[in-house]
């Protein structure tokens, strides 16, 4: 493994799919716009409907019900602006700009709600995994991280709308959809030529979308046929050793449903910041949380919700990682982990907490004269 960087931080972003390369490169050949209605325009018409064929196969909705969009983000808009609902602590920034977050999170991380059809929730967690049972009714759910990892029609049937993005499971960037049920419908945000039966202006990225829809068949097929159980295991399998050597690892969620793909863990005293840089330093990409905040690393909204201590939280990153992951790459990423965690510890043990008067000397600070009695009067040495 020397020399050659372990990427694993899948969700953020999947490494694109063959499959979706392919079929971007295919559909970049062909000339027309969708909306014209030429011979050009139809074949590029055609690549759009067939790709919202897939869409809606995949996720049990009518073909007339997936509306293309330039990503999760966008597609949370769609769906939320102009609508008073309630959300928790766990769900994305994207969410939580259009709603309130008011409901109780419980500690195995289960959002408590109460009327689903002023609610949004969303399917799983992006830095803990921790996937949610969805109530029937549910306004809105966020199905973003959950797609290509675990089952989704079924588990999405309650939600009267569902946000998908193309590059979480393997497909371009720059592509998502906004999924309704029978009956439900939005309004336009953006107005114009009146694109996606007029909910969703402007010329569609026929290319991104063929990518998306390719990575959308070739993810539920990897789900279908167990791959995804595979992947479980090893999460499993690099808890117990970073368990082994570190017994006071606290891995948050470990006792809820989770994404198979997904592991956040803490090591109290030691900086998510400090752990992400070092990593990388070492060779392996990870996360201290969602990377959607330009480079930062933002407020831990979601370890917060469900009661986790400002020093785990502080101290907490994901390790996220798929079907083409050899459990090679994640022993050693442990391997290194665990070394470093080591060399942290030694480091804080040798700190000193206070200097003495010879070391203050020797870092030529000066100390407070002292202070002797003698008899009724006080003698300065």
């Amino acid at each position: 493994m020397m020399g050659r960087r372990i990427y694993l931080d899948w969700n953020a972003s999947a490494p694109l799919r063959p499959e979706a390369r392919l079929a971007m490169i295919s559909a970049m050949d062909v000339l027309g716009n969708p909306s014209s209605v030429h011979r050009e325009g139809r074949a590029a018409k055609a690549i759009l409907e067939s790709a919202r064929a897939d869409l809606a196969d995949t996720f049990g909705r009518n073909v007339d019900d997936v509306v293309f969009t330039s990503g999760a983000t966008e597609a949370a808009a769609l769906a939320l602006s102009g609508r008073d609902l309630r959300a928790s602590g766990v769900e994305h920034d994207a969410v939580l700009a259009w709603t309130a977050p008011v409901l109780e999170t419980r500690k195995d991380g289960v959002v408590q709600v109460d009327a689903p059809s002023k609610c949004t929730l969303q399917l799983a967690n992006s830095e803990t995994g921790i996937v949610q049972p969805l109530p029937v009714g549910i306004s809105v759910s966020d199905a973003t991280q959950a797609v290509g990892k675990i089952e989704v029609a079924d588990r999405l049937r309650p939600a009267l709308m569902a946000i998908a993005s193309a590059h979480k499971l393997g497909g371009p960037k720059g592509a998502g959809a906004l999924l309704l049920s029978d009956g439900e419908d939005v309004m336009a945000r953006q107005k114009g030529g009146g694109q996606e039966l007029g909910r969703r202006s402007g010329t569609e990225n026929v290319a991104a979308i063929a990518g998306f829809a390719a990575a959308v068949k070739a993810a539920a097929a990897e789900v279908s046929s167990g791959d995804w159980d595979e992947v479980g295991e090893l999460r499993g399998m690099l808890e117990d050793r970073l368990r082994d050597s570190n017994e006071d690892v606290v891995i948050v969620g470990c006792d809820s449903e989770r994404l198979p793909n997904t592991t956040c863990f803490a090591m109290p005293g030691w900086k998510s910041e400090m752990q992400v840089i070092q990593m990388d330093l070492d060779g392996f990409a990870i996360s201290a949380g969602s990377a959607c905040s330009s480079g930062k690393v933002r407020d831990r909204n979601a370890l917060k919700a469900l009661g986790v201590s400002e020093a785990v939280a502080g101290s907490a990153v994901r390790v996220s990682f798929g079907p083409t992951t050899a459990w090679a790459e994640l022993e050693a990423f442990a391997e290194n982990w665990n070394r470093r965690c080591r060399e942290h510890k030694a480091r804080r043990r040798k700190r000193p907490t206070a200097l003495n008067s010879s070391q203050c000397r020797s870092a030529n600070i000066r100390t407070p004269p002292r202070v002797q009695a003698s008899g009724t009067q006080a003698r300065v040495n």
